[in-house]
């Protein structure tokens, strides 16, 4: 049995209970085998896949807090520190009922690749909650994530460990916690990111997944002999990552026309109307329904859909695993040639696969949301020293990071005899830096 094989066999014993976590080991793994078999012998007897595919340490936690009916509520929280190879722990923290401990040790799996292609020093993690902010009041939020920071703060800091945003927290959720943070410690630090501009927040921050992932579809695109220019895109999702992804890819002469929420979906055939969507999703916090109040030519419909409109890009931009098998045959029958994930694993495996056979261009989220977590790495740098950068310096520096990322990955591809394989080549550029640190660093 090779030794990809084993540690397959490994993981899925030991993590039996844990499907999402399972499904993002068995796709980087795969991916790796032509590194691995090169030198299977140093990399099994150093026990390099079994160290990153155990996290550092996983800290679960409960969360009580009293909501406006003064009735005590508890939830579970969770930070897995996943690799601190490269630098200090770095990823997100996501409030939403599906939370538990399979999905962030995947997104903490995953962002130690992701981190890595950014060419940054920073490591990966993840963490979160299982409670819902949708329908809780300021206040309730608030007493959510004071009590979620009373615990979390013993384990982060601004050299080990800096969580960020992800579905569920922004910059209000951000405030509550570094406001916390900041009263138990007493340190003015950069231990969170997405902070608010006023408390050394980065601009560009809420622009930067979404805008990374257009620059690299565009490099993608570029390299292929195609572009951005008069094409289609279907997006899933409406939250920062999707509002922002549209509003790039307009300025870059594309034309979105849908966009999703929990409920429903919107499809606009005139192109999303970024303002529109902005002030239903940012300012009235409301469903997409209202956003067809606004647009008389577009259409709303209930649940899942967005995959079956015809379009030129797809840009999953919603949450894991909302891209399945049937949805990629629709997108390959109506023509997509190209689709880049805005959003963590938003295809299942058997999707990609398909699409990947069907002469699609694929790029991994890893890869292609990483403008995110990249840009938080910016606000990072901008804390550590006391400046703050203007929007078009921090733009100029995502852009730049994007393209090398795509390149990076291109040419790791190819160097491994898989050009055009870009889920082999992410997997496979943020592997190598990782291990080599790794190695460097002896059995730690």
């Amino acid at each position: 049995m090779s030794y990809v094989d084993e540690v397959l066999v490994k993981v899925k014993e030991k993590n039996s209970h844990e499907p999402e976590f399972i499904q993002a080991v068995t796709e980087v793994l795969e991916s790796l085998r032509p590194v691995i078999e090169k030198e299977e012998e140093k990399y099994r007897r150093d026990a390099i896949l079994e160290r990153m595919t155990e996290p550092d340490r996983i800290i679960s936690f409960r969360v009580p807090w009293v909501d406006d009916k003064g009735q005590a509520q508890v939830n579970r929280g969770f930070r897995v520190q996943f690799n601190n190879a490269i630098g200090p722990y770095k990823g997100g923290l996501r409030l939403h009922p599906s939370v538990n401990q399979s999905i962030i040790k995947f997104l903490g799996f995953e962002q130690c690749f992701k981190n890595s292609l950014t060419g940054l020093p920073i490591g990966g993690g993840k963490g979160g909650s299982d409670f819902d902010p949708k329908g809780k009041s300021d206040r309730e939020i608030m007493a959510f994530c004071k009590s979620f920071i009373t615990e979390l703060y013993k384990y982060i800091g601004a050299d080990e460990d800096v969580p960020a945003g992800d579905i569920g927290v922004g910059a209000r959720e951000i405030g509550y916690m570094y406001g916390q943070y900041k009263r138990i410690t007493g340190l003015y630090e950069g231990v969170l990111t997405g902070k608010g501009l006023s408390y050394g927040g980065s601009l560009a921050r809420k622009e930067a997944t979404g805008y990374g992932l257009v620059y690299i579809t565009d490099e993608m695109l570029r390299a292929n002999g195609k572009s951005l220019e008069g094409k289609t895109v279907v997006v899933s999702g409406s939250g920062n990552v999707a509002i922002y992804a549209i509003e790039k890819a307009i300025a870059l002469g594309a034309k979105p026309v849908t966009a999703c929420d929990s409920t429903g979906w919107v499809y606009d055939p005139d192109g999303i109307d970024v303002a529109v969507l902005q002030d239903v999703k940012e300012v009235k916090r409301a469903r997409l329904t209202e956003y067809v109040k606004a647009r008389p030519n577009a259409e709303y419909h209930e649940g899942k859909g967005v995959w079956s409109v015809k379009c030129d890009i797809a840009l999953p931009c919603a949450t894991q695993n909302e891209l399945d098998l049937e949805d990629a045959k629709a997108l390959v029958a109506n023509g997509c040639f190209a689709v880049c994930e805005g959003a963590n694993m938003p295809t299942t495996l058997e999707a990609t696969e398909y699409l990947q056979k069907n002469g699609v261009y694929f790029l991994p989220g890893k890869a292609a949301n990483a403008g995110g977590v990249a840009t938080s790495a910016l606000e990072m740098s901008q804390n550590s020293e006391r400046l703050s950068w203007t929007f078009e310096e921090v733009d100029a520096k995502l852009k730049n990071i994007m393209v090398n990322i795509f390149r990076n990955l291109d040419a790791a591809a190819k160097a491994y005899g898989k050009e055009g394989d870009y889920v082999a080549g992410a997997n496979i550029a943020g592997f190598i830096k990782v291990c080599d640190a790794m190695l460097a660093h002896g059995i730690v």
